[in-house]
């Protein structure tokens, strides 16, 4: 339920707002419905890495990856406009999943 909850949030938020709104959606939903702290990690992680991959494909495919491929080759990665997606979706997925977990460790330490 935590990972549909964010998942939504995300990626409604994902079109209109900037891009660290999806640390406190994930965090509201933790803090009011999480359950674990693993739980809801992994809940945050998965859902916000989702959401950044669908919404880098969907400005991506459009122009046929000319963006990407060139923002690569910034980096020393192999030059191919995946590894971008990957690392975006993972630098995001790291925010969403520690903005879960503050949010269900701060319920935690009210609750005491």
């Amino acid at each position: 339920m935590l990972f549909l909850i964010i998942l939504i949030l995300s990626f409604a938020s994902g079109y209109f707002l900037p891009w660290w709104v999806v640390a406190i959606a994930a965090f509201l939903a933790a803090f009011f419905i999480g359950k674990t702290p693993t739980q809801s990690f992994w809940s945050g992680f998965s859902a916000v890495f989702i959401v950044w991959t669908v919404l880098a494909l969907f400005k991506s495919i459009p122009n046929d990856h000319i963006l990407a491929s060139r923002v690569v080759q910034l980096f020393p990665l192999p030059h191919n406009w995946i590894w971008l997606l990957l690392i975006t979706a993972l630098i995001g997925g790291i925010v969403g999943g520690m903005a879960a977990l503050s949010g269900v460790l701060l319920k935690r330490a009210f609750a005491k």
